[in-house]
């Protein structure tokens, strides 16, 4: 993982997920975010122009670390860090695109949910991954657990986090963050409420400044 990237996350150990098709909402939205404290952004690629949604907040703001996740295919890979992609994120482990970002020096995070995957993930090189879903992976009780075993992992639970549960996965000495879509409600992004995600990102780093 980048210094920097690394840096960021331990100021403000959240990362806000953006699922927009609409660049200039996306632009918003990642504004809003960095206005609540959060600079660490991903932006899913799970709809057409998500993508291009990426490549607007990366040229249109300033001071933002910007990665690029549902990344599925090695090919996806390639062509989000030609857009300037900062990081990767997946929902499950391959290694060809492992393999790919360890080569170029992209820090990259893949889901893992069971024992083999992290240990998967540990061979190829790997000390960061995604815990995805985490609530439905077994949550808190199931990351102590891989943490006893895993002593060099850190992971980035993320599937049912929210503001309610954040503190308990914060608390554990081998997550270095959370992901998580309840700092992006669609609604307030639909309505052009900006200043609920702003509220929602102080609130997310207020929790995490107390659990740490």
């Amino acid at each position: 993982m980048s210094t920097q990237l690394s840096q960021r996350l331990s100021a403000a150990p959240v990362v806000p997920l953006i699922g927009e098709n609409d660049a200039s909402r996306a632009v918003k939205t990642a504004r809003a975010l960095a206005d609540g404290g959060l600079s660490v952004i991903e932006v899913v690629l799970r709809s057409s122009d998500a993508q291009k949604g990426m490549e607007a907040i990366l040229a249109e703001t300033e001071g933002l670390i910007v990665g690029a996740g549902t990344v599925l295919t090695l090919g996806q890979a390639k062509s989000v860090v030609t857009s300037g992609a900062q990081f990767i994120v997946s929902p499950g482990l391959v290694d060809d695109i492992a393999l790919y970002c360890i080569d170029e020096g992209i820090p990259f995070f893949p889901g893992t949910m069971t024992a083999g995957e992290v240990q998967r993930a540990y061979a190829l090189g790997l000390r960061e991954v995604k815990f995805f879903p985490a609530s439905l992976a077994g949550g808190v009780p199931m990351l102590k657990a891989f943490s006893s075993v895993f002593r060099e992992m850190r992971f980035m639970p993320t599937g049912g986090v929210s503001a309610g549960n954040l503190s308990e996965f914060l608390a554990l000495p081998s997550v270095l963050a959370c992901g998580g879509s309840w700092l992006t409600p669609k609604d307030a992004v639909a309505a052009g409420d900006y200043s609920q995600i702003t509220n929602l990102a102080k609130e997310a780093v207020a929790i995490a400044q107390s659990s740490r």
